[in-house]
């Protein structure tokens, strides 16, 4: 799929095309404006693409970044609100969440924190019991242990109903361990797509004596050169290398920072 950015002849994001499993729980990584969210409302179908087309089926929530709300209503008028215009509703688990995070019905929108406002749209999506929930950085105004619980809730939602999750994000830390497949954008452009593990086990760090190529087979994401040794992250499938190289797998992190390098 391809999309024009509104009002200029920039691409927002071109050629991106992936197929998401049922259950699984999908990071889109990338920098400030490289196109998550612009992907995240094709997926939604609120922003046709200029070319190829997205679908998804069964039920879709989103939740946009900025999580807008009418400021008067109050958090029990939300949830009415979400009852009213879902044919599909399920108010008791709408409920549960906000429980969970101790977030009072008689409050109005206006004078939730950041953080609440977050669990009422969360509790709004979930209420729609939705078959694929997209979350637009979601966890932007939460606190590092926040992120942790709200992280954790999310994924027993898709380990008890079968739900695919699929949200964006800048921050490498928060797809470790969390997501098992990654989407990698930059400037609009899908640099990886794949199991996160699978993803981990092919790029391999090879460090040894100053060199002008890769000691082994595979494309190399990035090298770099010292006075006397040299470095080539390669996308190798675990290839060994002779001595006096040595090999590691690389980080979420590492591997992520690299391809970003590469691109710019």
């Amino acid at each position: 799929m391809s999309v024009v950015a509104a009002g200029v002849s920039k691409w927002a994001v071109r050629d991106v095309s992936f197929e998401l499993p049922p259950g699984s729980v999908t990071a889109v990584v990338g920098a400030n404006g490289s196109g998550k969210s612009t992907l995240l409302n094709v997926l939604a179908g609120h922003l046709p693409p200029e070319s190829g087309h997205g679908a998804i089926a069964g039920r879709v929530a989103y939740v946009p970044q900025h999580k807008p709300m009418y400021k008067s209503f109050r958090v029990a008028d939300v949830l009415a609100f979400g009852k009213h215009m879902n044919k599909t509703w399920d108010g008791e688990r709408a409920d549960e969440w906000l429980k969970r995070f101790k977030v009072p019905r008689k409050l109005q929108a206006e004078d939730l924190s950041g953080g609440q406002r977050t669990h009422l749209t969360l509790a709004l999506a979930l209420g729609a019991r939705p078959d694929v929930l997209l979350l637009d950085e979601p966890l932007s105004e939460l606190d590092p242990l926040a992120r942790r619980k709200v992280m954790s809730e999310l994924l027993t939602e898709v380990a008890d109903r079968g739900m695919t999750l699929v949200y964006s994000t800048h921050v490498v830390a928060e797809v470790g361990g969390v997501a098992d497949r990654l989407l990698l954008l930059s400037a609009g452009r899908l640099l990886l797509d794949g199991e996160t593990d699978d993803l981990l086990e092919e790029h391999v760090l090879y460090t040894g004596p100053h060199a002008s190529k890769s000691p082994v087979k595979g494309p190399v994401v990035q090298a770099k050169h010292g006075v006397s040794h040299s470095s080539y992250l390669v996308r190798s499938g675990g290839a060994a290398a002779g001595e006096p190289w040595t090999a590691r797998f690389v980080t979420l992190e590492e591997l992520v920072v690299a391809h970003l390098e590469r691109a710019a």
